[in-house]
């Protein structure tokens, strides 16, 4: 339930951070890790297919299965929680845009200076020297499931391109660490929308949040364990980041 006393916290805080993870784009069609692949693709593991290790062994596997899912988040659209966040920013001093997610449905929704805490599929990068590779952003005909796809080579070393995203065993990006750590230490309000707080390091940040006295907010169509100084806010993040605004700022265009 969105009370009023939460609502006038959003529309007086001076910066506030939303934090997304993939329940932010289940809307839109984004598959995660834990749905079911179809096809081929049921014969393997994400997860096994997400490290550095996996990669070098078979970097056509990797590179065919990371391919198809940005075919998937080319073909996708932003959502109602996507335009909600990016309404968001013309209604209060700062917003800072948080995201565990690898698409950029958040720019496309309008979104300013996302952080990207796992990285982009869309910012491939040599698993060699390091140097960024550009992907075209037509969407093509999507690769078929178990394709496997020969990564294009590095112009100036000739090394494998991988997919631009953290990979299980790998730091987080030092940067966009160190921003959301200091946005989550300086902010007032705190949504979390779409994670359910287990993935770590980025788990941290809402922690931090509360315990530099900022009000923090769960959203989350599945009920989950909150502390008593938190609130929890059940439904889709479109439903609750639309009614979220309404009850705080009144009337809105949301797209």
């Amino acid at each position: 339930m969105i009370t009023s006393s939460l609502a006038e916290r959003l529309r007086e805080a001076q910066h506030v951070v939303v934090f997304t993870g993939a329940g932010a784009s289940a809307e839109s069609g984004i598959p995660t890790f834990r749905d079911a692949l179809t096809g081929l693709w049921e014969r393997f593991d994400p997860a096994q297919l997400a490290t550095s290790d996996a990669f070098r062994a078979d970097p056509s596997l990797c590179w065919g299965w990371y391919e198809w899912r940005r075919h998937k988040v080319l073909q996708a659209q932003p959502n109602g929680a996507h335009f909600a966040i990016a309404e968001l920013a013309s209604r209060v001093p700062k917003l800072t845009v948080v995201t565990q997610n690898v698409d950029d449905l958040h720019e496309r929704a309008g979104s300013q200076n996302v952080v990207h805490l796992h990285g982009s599929l869309h910012s491939p990068r040599c698993i060699d020297c390091g140097q960024a590779h550009t992907l075209s952003l037509a969407s093509d005909a999507l690769p078929g499931d178990g394709s496997r796809i020969e990564p294009p080579r590095c112009s100036a070393c000739s090394g494998y391109v991988r997919p631009g995203v953290v990979w299980f065993g790998e730091m987080l990006p030092e940067g966009a660490w160190s921003v959301g750590l200091a946005a989550a230490e300086e902010c007032d309000v705190f949504l979390s929308i779409g994670t359910s707080g287990i993935v770590y390091p980025a788990a941290e940040l809402p922690l931090r949040a509360l315990g530099r006295g900022a009000t923090v907010v769960h959203i989350n169509p599945a009920q989950f364990k909150v502390s008593s100084q938190e609130h929890f806010l059940q439904g889709p993040a479109s439903v609750m980041m639309q009614s979220l605004l309404r009850e705080a700022f009144g009337d809105h265009p949301v797209s």
